[in-house]
């Protein structure tokens, strides 16, 4: 039978967020130099749960030096490593390649500075809330479920909990102070699933901060 959530996890829950960093990356790291997707997964985990490293750099050389054998497979209690473009038989070097860089960054204290997001990964570890409100209420279904802009931004406002809404105009700040140019404003905003131009006469920048601005503002309160 297929693993529980709960086992999956404890085998395999940090080296599938590993993999997950790799989802339209090339897996090009070598043994002396970690490619695009490990360093954005090495920036973001060192800087908000460092802790998970040392499990990942576990889970990775576990998986690659204990592949499951046919038993395993056949009763569907294994983890599958998702296509990174690599022959069948590179894969298991590369797993240790990752262990090992993993394991180098921390005993080294090599840790990647703070940047803007550089994947499309990095960008949802970062900003989950920013995320969800773009992609659940500015999809290309927007037009057709509310009025305009602000009326999707109330429906969110109106339908969340108010400690998410702190969060996502946290969030929003944060984005903003990384004081980017308008055009990776914009690759922003479509990278964590805006698919709507932002309303006239805003830039994506100049939107977000309007949208920071008004979901930070204290709700109506008309008495009962």
């Amino acid at each position: 039978m297929p693993l529980s959530p709960l086992e999956h996890d404890r085998r395999y829950g940090e080296l599938d967020h590993v993999l997950r960093a790799y989802a339209g990356q090339p897996a090009d790291d070598t043994p002396d130099k970690p490619g695009q997707a490990l360093t954005a997964y090495l920036r973001q985990t060192w800087h908000s749960r460092p802790w998970a490293l040392a499990i990942a750099e576990r889970q990775l050389r576990d998986y690659a030096e204990n592949p499951p054998g046919r038993l395993r497979q056949r009763l569907g209690e294994f983890y599958v490593i998702p296509d990174v473009g690599l022959a069948d038989g590179a894969v298991q070097q590369w797993l240790l390649c990752l262990a090992d860089r993993i394991r180098h960054s921390v005993e080294e204290g090599e840790v990647p500075l703070p940047a803007a997001p550089v994947t499309h990964w990095e960008w949802h570890a970062r900003f989950p809330e920013l995320g969800q409100f773009l992609g659940g209420w500015f999809s290309q279904d927007m037009p057709d479920e509310f009025d305009n802009h602000d009326a999707a931004l109330e429906d969110y406002r109106a339908s969340t909990d108010p400690q998410l809404v702190a969060h996502l105009v946290g969030e929003l700040h944060e984005l903003l102070a990384l004081d980017l140019d308008e055009s990776d404003y914009a690759l922003a905003v479509a990278e964590l699933g805006m698919e709507v131009d932002p309303p006239a006469p805003y830039s994506p920048g100049g939107w977000l901060a309007v949208a920071a601005g008004r979901l930070a503002a204290p709700r109506a309160d008309y008495g009962s």
